[in-house]
């Protein structure tokens, strides 16, 4: 097989790994542990759920009171957002 290398399937990926949510993001997504993945998801919902697209501009996502805490602005694009997101999980 030469230089395949067979990742071991029960660790998890970079994606998967649990992570805890800051105090911050917790108002958003719940306390609990989360993946990456699932913790997009859930920022999503409650951006979807709340109507913080703008209309103009799909990818432009207002920040309410909670967003605002965890983004430290008004609004970001859906591309900086994981960069704000990466910050308040540990």
């Amino acid at each position: 097989m030469g230089g395949i290398f067979m990742a071991d399937e029960k660790k998890p990926n970079a994606l998967q790994k649990p992570l805890t949510p800051s105090p911050a993001l917790a108002a958003v997504v719940g306390a609990a542990m989360l993946s990456r993945g699932q913790v997009v998801s859930k920022v999503w919902e409650y951006i979807r759920a709340n109507n913080l697209q703008n209309p103009a501009d799909k990818r432009v996502i207002l920040a309410d009171a909670k967003l605002k805490a965890i983004f430290g602005k008004d609004s970001c694009t859906m591309f900086e957002m994981n960069k704000f997101l990466a910050q308040h999980l540990k």
